[in-house]
């Protein structure tokens, strides 16, 4: 991987899943609205001054979104936050920089 560039997309992990959680609420708060479903999907890291992770995450049998979470590192001992999101995506919509 480059320095400052995006991974290679690979499938979720439990960590990956784990961080998924961690910013629910963040994300539900922002969009008004709750979710059952919360599935990490398939991810893509980008090293900056802690981990930018850019994660499709599975809200309904047909419906995707597209998270952004920064991880600090770790002697900052902050949780992750949620920098931003997209909704409206699908299964094949590829993790782009956003």
């Amino acid at each position: 991987m480059m320095p400052g560039g995006l991974s290679e997309t690979k499938p979720a992990t439990a960590e990956v899943q784990h961080l998924v959680d961690q910013v629910k609420t963040q994300f539900e708060s922002r969009v008004n609205r709750t979710y059952g479903m919360f599935k990490a999907i398939e991810y893509r890291s980008q090293v900056v001054a802690g981990t930018m992770d850019y994660i499709k995450v599975q809200v309904s049998d047909t419906e995707f979104v597209h998270l952004k979470v920064f991880q600090s590192l770790p002697y900052e001992n902050q949780g992750p936050s949620l920098v931003s999101f997209q909704t409206g995506k699908t299964r094949d919509d590829p993790l782009t920089y956003f």
